[in-house]
């Protein structure tokens, strides 16, 4: 079986579900990986009702479409973030309640654990005509994507002069806050992937393999594989996956581009919106960007990943129906199975 072609729909949260499904489907995915923003997929609503988990099933299944993972960055960035006010725009409601940042951390990562029992409630309730989603959740663990947030990317450049103790500290309060989430995710046999990112607690295969460490190899800690955001700070988007092959849990085919500014503005950007000409690098459109997906699948296939590959869609230059459109088609192409047999195996001798 091909891999399923899913769309996030992370930026595509002002949309309702009942118009994007059809719209998905048009454009040519097989499914969506449901956000917990916009009206994608409510977590308190799928923790409390089997009404709200059969009818977001109907509404998928209604324009052929599955779902077989869910995502909830942005409430997952407050569990060990340092919080200001861009996080009240971001977090649900309740999440955020008077602003005190410990109290947004601990609201958080209580969101985040429904988050995991929100997950195992829905793959429980896939109705049995949805085969070919019920073929992947029988391979793969229900999944919840994500951000992890991190206490001491503000220190990213090592001045006032940063000591590896200073960030030691960083990673034990990641491990702090996060196993008991990790341990609720056990609990109900989902994973959580984490968008390795710029801000996160891991950005690159170096902090990626700290985190690991920080909370001591923990199973469900794992990674929603998305070369975007390493190839323009010079990371080897391929070794990560051959580094970290047992955890990648779920991809993200999301393309970038870097170089092409007009060099007033470096690799951190110059405080600039995203699609302006004078960036050193910004997302593009899958296939317009300089990541080399076919490198990319090569790899996926030689660790044995076999989930989705989800196209995460951001490109400012472009339309995002005809974007859309044109990276579900793109991933079709691009991917391929693994070959069953031994290329030269014809010329055995029988």
């Amino acid at each position: 079986m091909s891999r399923l072609v899913t769309l996030f729909t992370g930026q595509w949260a002002d949309l309702p579900l009942e118009k994007l499904a059809p719209l998905a489907h048009k454009m040519g995915y097989d499914g969506l990986e449901l956000a917990c923003w916009g009206d994608h997929f409510d977590v308190e609503k799928a923790v409390s009702s089997k009404t709200y988990l059969r009818d977001r099933w109907a509404m998928l299944l209604d324009h052929g479409l599955t779902c077989v993972a869910i995502s909830n960055h942005l409430n997952g960035q407050a569990v060990c973030d340092r919080i200001d006010d861009r996080h009240r725009e971001v977090v649900a409601p309740d999440v955020w309640g008077d602003g005190d940042p410990e109290g947004v951390r601990k609201r958080a990562a209580k969101k985040m654990i429904t988050t995991a029992k929100a997950a195992r409630a829905f793959y429980d309730a896939r109705p049995k005509n949805d085969s070919v989603g019920r073929t992947y959740s029988a391979k793969f663990p229900a999944v919840v994507n994500g951000f992890t947030g991190s206490p001491i990317w503000h220190s990213i450049y090592a001045f006032p002069p940063t000591s590896q103790a200073y960030w030691e500290k960083g990673y034990a309060e990641f491990a702090k806050r996060w196993l008991p989430i990790l341990d609720a995710f056990e609990k109900v046999d989902v994973n959580f992937a984490l968008e390795v990112h710029p801000t996160e607690i891991a950005f690159d295969i170096v902090s990626a393999s700290r985190a690991i460490d920080a909370v001591k190899g923990h199973r469900r800690f794992g990674f929603n594989y998305d070369p975007s955001h390493l190839g323009y700070q010079g990371v080897d988007y391929v070794k990560f996956i051959r580094t970290f092959a047992s955890r990648i849990y779920h991809a993200h085919i999301k393309d970038a581009w870097w170089g092409h500014g007009d060099g007033t503005a470096g690799v951190f950007g110059g405080h600039t919106d995203f699609g302006d000409p004078r960036r050193y690098w910004d997302f593009r459109s899958p296939g317009h960007g300089d990541i080399n997906f076919e490198e990319v699948i090569v790899a996926l296939n030689d660790v044995g990943y076999r989930g989705p590959l989800s196209v995460e869609w951001e490109d400012s230059r472009m339309d995002r129906v005809h974007g859309g459109t044109e990276a579900a088609a793109f991933v079709r192409k691009i991917d391929f199975p693994s070959s069953t047999v031994a290329f030269d195996a014809a010329f055995a001798n029988k």
